[in-house]
């Protein structure tokens, strides 16, 4: 989607007018308010987490990076679908950078597609450690029990001693989350791994409802010719997160949506650099500093930002509550 350049984006006049400072003012503000609102709710998290106070607000524990919102559901499954899903999204990636030569990466999409493969890679190794650790803590629970059967029973009563191994290896198999090891992964890599869940949940949103609401109904009066990859681009990856969210057990808050901002904010001056020494087209049109109109569509996607990352937060709050009133004794939410 290439559009024609009509003005010259490398002179002075061109960014030293009132379009383009309201426009940089209100990006860098947004910014601003962004980092403070990070820098104020994660030194208050941290306290809070290590006085043991808010369980809300927590860190993410290292179990909840691989463990399914179901005791019922065996951590593979969601191994396997991370797995299937990221080989997807990379298979993708590939193809479309091979087509389009490293230009894909100028649009914002490209960017954010990125963004959901790292983040199933990430979640493919985080799982993969995930189902080790789950392995380690049956094996080591069932011997515990055993050697405690065997203590307090001694070597007599063998038909009592098979009964009470069986029940204990049963009660084990319908709680498998149990004597599972908190806190085992890396602060920093749960840290990440919740950043890129975050920033990847409003992301997505922000660009399938930019391209299917704003630009493509455009596009469509320029015949343009769409093809099958640019409509994986603006939909696997919202499916597949879509899916990974309904089998993980994972959370997002408000706060979260700043780094949302700060992703979207980075790309945003990074395309303005580029203008700014080149004179080139604009990957997307409302971008464009020399549009009278172009203070109100930066607010505009501005303050699309807040409904996208709302609507990814409200189905994991409608999923995390259905969950629990239906299945309150295997919902890990």
């Amino acid at each position: 989607m290439q559009l024609d350049q009509t003005t010259d984006t490398t002179t002075l006049s061109y960014w030293l007018n009132w379009r383009a400072f309201v426009c940089v003012v209100s990006v860098l503000l947004s910014m601003v308010l962004a980092s403070y609102t990070i820098w104020k709710h994660e030194s208050s998290r941290n306290l809070t987490f290590g006085k043991g106070e808010n369980q809300q607000d927590r860190t993410l524990c290292g179990d909840e990076a691989w463990k399914p919102c179901l005791k019922d559901i065996h951590p593979v499954c969601l191994l396997a679908f991370r797995v299937i899903s990221f080989s997807s999204l990379l298979a993708s990636l590939i193809a479309k950078i091979h087509v389009s030569a490293g230009l894909t990466y100028y649009y914002y999409t490209q960017w954010t597609f990125t963004l959901v493969t790292i983040y199933f890679g990430c979640a493919s190794m985080l799982s993969v450690y995930g189902c080790y650790m789950y392995r380690n803590s049956t094996d080591t629970t069932f011997n515990d029990n055993i050697s405690r059967i065997d203590a307090e029973q001694g070597p007599y009563m063998p038909l009592l001693h098979q009964d009470v191994t069986n029940e204990s290896r049963t009660e084990h198999l319908a709680d498998p989350q149990i004597n599972i090891p908190k806190n085992q992964i890396a602060p920093v890599w749960s840290y990440i791994f919740q950043i890129l869940f975050q920033i990847s949940a409003g992301a997505v949103m922000l660009t399938d409802c930019v391209y299917w609401i704003i630009i493509f109904p455009f596009l469509t009066l320029r015949d343009y010719d769409l093809n099958f990859m640019t409509v994986n681009l603006h939909t696997l990856n919202l499916v597949l997160l879509f899916g990974d969210a309904a089998l993980n057990c994972l959370r997002i808050h408000w706060s979260g949506m700043s780094f949302f901002v700060l992703w979207t904010g980075v790309y945003v001056i990074v395309q303005w650099i580029i203008h700014a020494c080149v004179s080139i087209w604009w990957p997307y049109p409302f971008l464009d500093l020399s549009s009278p109109y172009a203070p109100l569509w930066y607010l505009l996607l501005a303050f699309m930002h807040i409904p996208c990352y709302g609507f990814f937060m409200l189905i994991l709050e409608i999923k995390h509550h259905v969950l629990s009133k239906w299945f309150p004794s295997s919902c890990q939410c």
